[in-house]
This record gives structure tokens, sequence and C-alpha cells, in this order.
């Protein structure tokens, strides 16, 4: 099962990148490959989405519940799709600075095992682009402060 961890330090506070993440909505708007959202429902504490992700002529539809614990966490639990497991993680720590630690993890598995072997060569620098995405929608929203962003992962 392909799994990645990525850690990062940035100039926005938890709060703002917790927001950031959990507007699931607006995806379309800035993270590669995903063609379209939708929300099903939200709450407080939990929402449910379709997630349309595409590449070339390749087409997609991930359903997700996302737990929200503003603003320290998120937690992703697959409900269905292409895949067999998904596993996916934010945690936001506030810094000293004013920043914030960020923690991205996802493991995940498709159910076919090409796809599992095709994903494996190229998962660890998609999803890399994926944190970079986020990271520049953050600035973006929040302003070009990014002097103090660094990976230390």
């Amino acid at each position: 099962m392909p799994a990645i961890r990525e850690i990062r330090h940035l100039p926005y506070t938890a709060e703002q990148m917790f927001d950031l993440v959990a507007d699931v909505g607006s995806y379309p708007e800035f993270l590669p490959w995903v063609v379209a959202t939708r929300v099903r429902n939200r709450t407080d504490e939990a929402l449910e989405a379709d997630m349309l992700v595409g590449f070339k002529a390749i087409r997609e539809k991930f359903t997700s519940r996302v737990e929200l614990n503003r603003p320290s966490a998120l937690w992703v639990h697959y409900i269905d799709g292409p895949l067999r497991d998904l596993d996916n993680r934010w945690t936001f720590t506030p810094a000293d600075d004013g920043g914030c630690e960020i923690t991205f993890a996802v493991d995940f598995a498709f159910k076919n095992m090409m796809f599992e072997a095709l994903a494996g060569q190229y998962i660890d620098r998609a999803f890399r682009k994926m944190v970079a995405a986020f990271e520049e929608r953050a600035q973006e929203l929040y302003g070009s402060n990014s002097s103090s962003a660094h990976s230390v992962a």
C-alpha cells in the first residue's frame, strides 16, 4: 500500500490552513487533477463529499467522509470509488513564530493491481505537487510572507 508523509512549516496560522484544507468545494480551483467536487452535507464536525479526479482521458469519482476538528486536524475516511482503502490525515500545530507545522499523511490501495503498480511509479511526485498547490493557495489567500515556509520532511 503506497504511503506518503510530508511535514511543512508555513507562516500561516493553524486556523488559516485548516480552513483552506477543509474548503473541499474550492479544490477544483487550485488542485491538479481535481475536476469537480460536490459537498453532500456539512456540519461543524464533518462533511461528506464526492470528488472527480482526472488525468487525460481517465476520470474517477471518490466519495469520502471528512472529520473536522478545527483548527488542529482533519481525517479523511474513504467511502467509495476506485480504491480498496484510503487513510488521509492532516494535522495543524501552531508554531512559536505565529505560523504552523502541517503534517500530511496518506496511505491508500487501489482495487486494480495494475493501477496500484502504475501509481507506485508516480505517486510521490503527484502528492508533493498537491501539497505545493495547497502552499500556493495559502500564499494567494493569506499573503506572500512565505520566506519562512520550508519542508521539514
